[in-house]
C-alpha cells in the first residue's frame, strides 16, 4: 500500500477519515503566547489608575462647587498653575527630539489654541449654565454617569504616541468627558463656577491623556498615579465621604495590584495548541 499523502486531489487507498500516526508530531502548545510578568503589568496599570483617578477628581471638584466649598477662582487657578507645569513637561521631552523650528512651531500652536480655548468657555460659560434648566437633576445625574463610563471604557491606555493617528475610541472617549462636565457644570450657581468647572475637566480628560503618554517612564509613571491617587481619595473625596474615599482608593489599588497578580497567576492555564492542520495565515506587508 503506498504512503498517505496529505493532499485532496489525489484518490489514495484510505479512508476518508484516516488519521496517519504522525498526525501529532506537529502539536505545538502555546507557540506564539507570551508570558507576562507581574512588574510591566503593573506599570501598564498605571495609565487606568491615571484616568480613573482623574475622574474622581473631576467629580469631587463638581460637589465641591456646588456645596460652594470650593472658590470657582481657586479652581480657575489651579487649573491654570497646571497647564503650566504640563506644558512645561511637554517642552522638556520634547526639546530632545525636535529642531528649534519646529519647537517655536508647537509653541506658537499651543500658545493659540490655549487663548482660543479659554476665551470660548469664558464666552459661552452663560450659555452653558442655562443649558439643562427644563432637565429634572436625576436625569442630569445619570447621563453624567453613564458619559463619563463611557469616557472610562473607551480611553485610549496604551503607552506610545504617534502624531499621524488618533485613536477613534480616544476620541469618543474624550467628547464624551467632556459632555459630562458641560451637563454637571449647568447644575452651577455662576457662572464663574461653570467656567472654571470645563476648564479643569479639559485640563483633566483633554490635556492629560495626551501628556501622559509623552511621560511614559517607569518612575514618572508610578509618581503622577500615586500623587492623582491621593489627590483623588485623601485631599477631594475624604471631606466629602470618607467611606466613599476608603472605596475609591480600595478599588484603583485593586486595578494596579490585586488584577495585574490576577493574570500572572492564571497564564498556567493558557492551553493554546497550533497544528499543521490549522488554516495557512497570510502574511500581508
Amino acid at each position: 500500500m503506498s504512503e498517505w499523502e496529505r493532499v485532496l486531489w489525489k484518490k489514495q487507498a484510505y479512508a476518508d477519515n484516516y488519521i496517519p500516526p504522525s498526525f501529532l508530531s506537529s502539536l505545538r502548545r502555546n507557540a506564539n503566547v507570551h508570558p507576562y510578568t507581574y512588574a510591566p503589568l503593573v506599570l501598564a496599570s498605571c495609565a487606568i489608575i491615571q484616568h480613573i483617578s482623574a475622574v474622581f477628581i473631576l467629580l469631587s471638584a463638581f460637589v465641591h462647587l456646588h456645596t460652594m466649598a470650593l472658590d470657582p477662582r481657586l479652581l480657575v487657578w489651579v487649573s491654570i498653575l497646571c497647564f503650566l507645569l504640563g506644558y512645561t513637561a511637554w517642552e522638556l521631552t520634547q526639546a530632545r527630539t525636535n529642531t528649534s523650528t519646529e519647537m517655536r512651531w508647537w509653541r506658537a500652536k499651543a500658545f493659540k489654541s490655549s487663548i482660543l480655548v479659554f476665551l470660548a468657555l469664558l464666552a459661552l460659560s452663560p450659555v452653558l449654565k442655562t443649558l439643562t434648566e427644563a432637565t429634572s437633576s436625576d436625569s442630569i445625574w445619570a447621563l453624567s454617569a453613564f458619559l463619563l463610563g463611557l469616557n472610562v471604557l473607551l480611553a485610549d491606555y496604551s503607552s506610545s504616541f504617534d502624531r499621524t493617528t488618533t485613536k477613534l475610541t480616544s476620541v469618543l472617549s474624550m467628547n464624551a468627558g467632556i459632555s459630562a462636565s458641560v451637563v454637571l457644570a449647568s447644575r452651577l450657581s455662576s457662572n464663574l463656577s461653570v467656567f472654571a468647572l470645563i476648564l479643569f475637566a479639559v485640563q483633566l480628560l483633554a490635556l492629560l491623556p495626551i501628556l501622559r503618554k509623552y511621560l511614559n517612564t517607569s518612575p514618572l509613571r508610578i509618581l503622577i498615579s500615586t500623587a492623582l491617587l491621593i489627590t483623588a481619595s485623601g485631599v477631594l473625596i475624604m471631606p466629602i465621604s470618607s467611606a466613599l474615599a476608603f472605596v475609591q482608593g480600595g478599588i484603583l489599588a485593586f486595578i494596579g495590584l490585586a488584577c495585574p497578580a490576577v493574570l500572572v497567576w492564571a497564564q498556567k492555564y493558557k492551553n493554546e495548541i497550533k497544528g499543521s492542520w490549522d488554516p495557512a495565515v497570510p502574511q500581508l506587508r
